[in-house]
């Protein structure tokens, strides 16, 4: 399956239909119907927080959501490019931890936080079973 991506205005409203973005091509690539909730959840999760930093930091700029299934996993990645300020002694401030990435990290069957001068991605996946049609 090709890969699914998406970009919106960084907007509250606009999560819910990345959540049903996610949720539709979850069920495509074959994640079985008892983890949809918890995709749908996480990505939400994960999109608001993006929205969050986007609002406070760059608010033109859109949130990007990459959906894929390859290999028996479903993948989606949510990425912020907002540049927050720099922490002390650091080029960028820290990925803020709290409730949203502890809640995603219980949802999502890995979970990967990534770094970079250009902005935070969030990297969630869960097993899928595509059958050939």
């Amino acid at each position: 399956m090709a890969t699914v991506e998406l970009s919106f205005t960084p907007l509250p409203a606009h999560v819910r239909t990345a959540r049903l973005v996610a949720a539709a091509v979850a069920r495509r690539s074959g994640v079985d119907e008892s983890l949809l909730d918890e995709v749908r959840l996480a990505v939400g999760e994960a999109c608001s927080r993006a929205v969050e930093e986007h609002r406070l930091h760059c608010p033109t700029e859109p949130v990007r959501l990459a959906l894929t299934e390859e290999a028996g996993r479903f993948e989606v990645e949510v990425t912020d490019t907002s540049l927050r300020p720099a922490g002390p002694g650091t080029g960028r401030a820290v990925v803020p931890g709290g409730f949203g990435i502890a809640v995603i990290a219980g949802l999502a069957d890995d979970v990967q936080i990534s770094e970079t001068s250009a902005g935070t991605s969030i990297r969630m996946s869960w097993p899928s079973a595509v059958t050939a049609s």
